[in-house]
């Protein structure tokens, strides 16, 4: 009788611990997504320039604010937070699936990563630009997320195609000269390869957990 429960008791010692566990793994697994109101700095791993931008307008095309690749790590100007469509918000700390629409929101002003049909100052691709105010704009600020996963891994290169023009985000090295020397420019090129590659890099990566009171969609 004794040993019987002392066997029901380790039993149930163990599948308290294989829960425990499994949460764990979880928990884990959580932080290797990117997720929705992720803050996060995103590096093209071609050039290794990270995607950034600032209040300086192009001089040209459409004259909107502009959005470059910088080398620097440090510079929060690159900082960028993940959000869904207008339309169709996403929960806060949910992982962004692949194939999902969303906007990409400077946070230092505001404005959403957009492109439109005209073309980039250097390369003659097509011009991509920091639209909006206060996080709205249109809907040519919806991007997908193109990766191989069913989520997007934090550690994952992944691409960014733009739902209204079907154009990349991309870089291929052209670099600005005063006001914003050294930057390189970004655009939007109709063929997926190496130029369109990103990856997270630094960040708060927003958990469930973490929610601020009375905000969880965006």
């Amino acid at each position: 009788m004794e040993m019987g429960r002392a066997v029901r008791m380790l039993l149930n010692s163990v599948l308290v611990l294989l829960v425990l566990c499994s949460d764990c793994e979880a928990r884990d697994s959580d932080l290797s997504y990117v997720t929705c109101g992720s803050l996060v700095k995103l590096l093209n791993t071609k050039h290794h320039v990270r995607l950034h931008s600032h209040d300086v307008k192009y001089g040209s095309g459409s004259g909107q604010q502009s959005v470059t690749g910088v080398d620097n790590a440090d510079d929060a100007n690159s900082y960028w937070q993940i959000r869904g469509k207008p339309e169709r918000p996403c929960q806060r700390g949910v992982a962004i699936r692949c194939g999902q629409a969303i906007r990409i929101t400077h946070m230092k002003t505001g404005r959403n990563l957009h492109t439109h049909h005209f073309s980039s100052p250097l390369s003659n691709n097509q011009e991509v630009s920091a639209f909006g105010e206060n996080g709205e704009g249109d809907d040519l600020d919806v991007w997908t997320v193109q990766c191989d996963s069913d989520y997007w891994e934090r550690e994952e290169a992944v691409r960014f195609k733009h739902v209204g023009t079907d154009v990349y985000l991309s870089v291929t090295g052209e670099q600005y000269n005063h006001p914003i020397r050294g930057q390189r420019e970004v655009h939007g090129m109709r063929s997926a390869n190496q130029h369109n590659w990103w990856r997270s890099m630094e960040g708060v990566f927003i958990q469930p957990s973490q929610d601020p009171v009375g905000h969880d969609e965006l």
